[in-house]
């Protein structure tokens, strides 16, 4: 029997460990991959979760929070719910879902539909996320309020570029059916 040369074999086991397999696409990774000579290389194992699946979430082009959830992570966020009941908040008609984002807090209100949020954004000042003529009720720093189709999100935060993120994650839409 012919005897491959050393880098050969070592040639081989990197492209077979950098390749894509169908179940890694998946979202799942097998531990080992087999080279062309049957020796085994072991490879990282990718574990998928929901938040980043998206496995669960409706699909009807609407906002839902696992979309919105997914969406966060995808654009970088650490996502954190806060446990507890979330406060009622003046000018909108929903209770929020409230999540921390490294030191940044977000609320985020899912309303059944946009006719509902626009009636609610209508009798609202958007640069304090208050009804007109309100003060600004949100503690520490300047809100950034966002709204999207049938979503509407108040984010706390100090940090511009961490705005602009979530932002931009938010207003690309829905995902789509």
């Amino acid at each position: 029997m012919k005897e491959f040369p050393g880098w050969l074999i070592l040639a081989s086991a990197a492209l077979a460990a950098c390749s894509p397999s169908s179940s890694e696409s998946a979202g799942t990774a097998s531990s080992t991959a087999t080279t062309s000579n049957g020796a085994a290389v072991a490879r990282p194992v990718v574990a998928a979760t929901a938040a980043t699946s998206g496995g669960g979430c409706p699909r009807t082009g609407k906002w839902a929070l696992c979309s919105v959830e997914n969406r966060l992570v995808q654009s970088g966020f650490v996502v954190r719910r806060v446990n507890g009941e979330a406060p009622r908040r003046a000018g909108f008609s929903v209770t929020p879902a409230v999540y921390t984002l490294g030191r940044s807090r977000l609320e985020v209100f899912i309303y059944p539909g946009e006719s509902v949020l626009a009636a609610d954004v209508a009798k609202m000042d958007t640069a304090t996320a208050a009804p007109r003529g309100a003060k600004n009720p949100w503690p520490f720093f300047s809100p950034t309020f966002v709204h999207s189709g049938n979503l509407a999100a108040v984010f706390l935060t100090d940090n511009a570029t961490q705005a602009e993120r979530l932002t931009l994650a938010l207003t690309a839409g829905a995902p789509q059916p």
